[in-house]
């Protein structure tokens, strides 16, 4: 079987043979441009998060020095806080953006403004576009567009602890903010697979049954990734969805959830997850922490596992450091394509 990286990715993620599984680091929370590949190549954050040619630049360099098998953008997880309204820290080299004041203080005080216009402001159209670039120059290599998910996204834009109480304190209008950002991320999403986008992940890190409990996950979360897939699916691509930290408060609800594929951390055993639910598509979940600390061995014998589980993708559990080794990502990434 002779399968270029995007047939290899698309046919998993539409339940269909593979000789391997892909090895893949989708962008967004899941940022490969790490210190390593931009000093070796020149092209570097923060410049890129703001230039549609730089962005794509870094992303094909990511490809080619780590090995992933797919073009992931952005670079982080504050485009849609920033058009939203909030305040960003774009960051260093060393230190990936992050949000520097939320814009709303309360639920009840969100500013509710028309999508459309929101499409043309902040660096939506420099993803769209860099995406766009790499798909034409590359069309054997998947577009991963990545979204901030609508429980992140929400806490992104609204203090978080007051959010996270008005969860159960002011319900009516946390529904009517998390159908604004799903809305507004549904719209993103369709411009990313107009621009060439072969999936779109989605990375969620404040829905977790940790921060939320069992309850307020399904009512909030399960709703809301399950309205923006469904927007990803209308769009005509396959929706990822990672979820973080520990599942086993929340287990029983993942199926509920409408992914082609769910992406876990390292804590979570997929083989024990996928024999419990076998129609799941499972992703990950090489440990960062693994990847940070560069003991090529201890990775490659990690993923050789992994691949013997029967994981169906393989990719980092989470975030990369960007101090992680490119040694270390590159065992990963060779011992996934010797696999068969």
């Amino acid at each position: 079987m002779s399968l270029s990286p995007k047939e290899r990715l698309l046919n998993v993620l539409h339940n269909k043979n593979v000789d391997r599984p892909p090895v893949i680091c989708t962008g967004g929370m899941m940022n490969a441009a790490i210190v390593d590949v931009m000093t070796q190549s020149g092209r570097t954050l923060p410049e890129a998060h703001f230039e549609a040619d730089l962005m794509a630049g870094l992303s094909r360099d990511v490809q080619e020095q780590t090995g992933f098998e797919n073009f992931g953008i952005p670079f982080c997880m504050t485009v849609e806080a920033e058009v939203l309204g909030s305040e960003i820290d774009f960051g260093t080299l060393e230190c990936e953006p992050k949000i520097r004041q939320e814009v709303f203080p309360s639920v009840g005080t969100v500013i509710y403004r028309d999508i459309r216009q929101m499409l043309d402001a902040g660096r939506i159209r420099k993803v769209a576009e860099a995406g766009l670039r790499l798909a034409k120059a590359h069309p054997d290599v998947p577009v991963i567009g990545s979204l901030t998910g609508p429980v992140s996204t929400a806490a992104s834009i609204v203090d978080p602890m007051q959010f996270l109480r008005e969860l159960r304190k002011d319900r009516e209008n946390s529904h009517r903010v998390l159908t604004y950002v799903a809305d507004f991320l549904i719209a993103y999403a369709r411009l990313l697979v107009d621009g060439g986008a072969s999936a779109i992940c989605i990375g969620d890190p404040t829905a977790t049954g940790e921060i939320l409990g069992p309850r307020a996950f399904e009512e909030y979360a399960v709703e809301y990734l399950n309205k923006v897939i469904d927007g990803i699916h209308d769009a005509g691509v396959p929706a990822i969805l990672h979820i973080c930290g520990d599942l086993k408060a929340v287990k029983p609800l993942v199926p509920k959830l409408r992914a082609d594929a769910i992406s876990t951390d390292a804590m979570v055993n997929l083989r024990l997850l996928k024999e419990e639910y076998p129609t799941l598509t499972t992703m990950g979940n090489v440990s960062t922490y693994l990847l940070e600390d560069g003991d090529s061995e201890k990775v490659a014998r990690t993923t050789e596992r992994l691949v013997k589980d029967g994981v169906d993708i393989i990719s980092p559990a989470c975030g990369l450091s960007t101090s992680s080794s490119l040694a270390a990502i590159n065992a990963m990434t060779g011992t996934v394509k010797e696999s068969r």
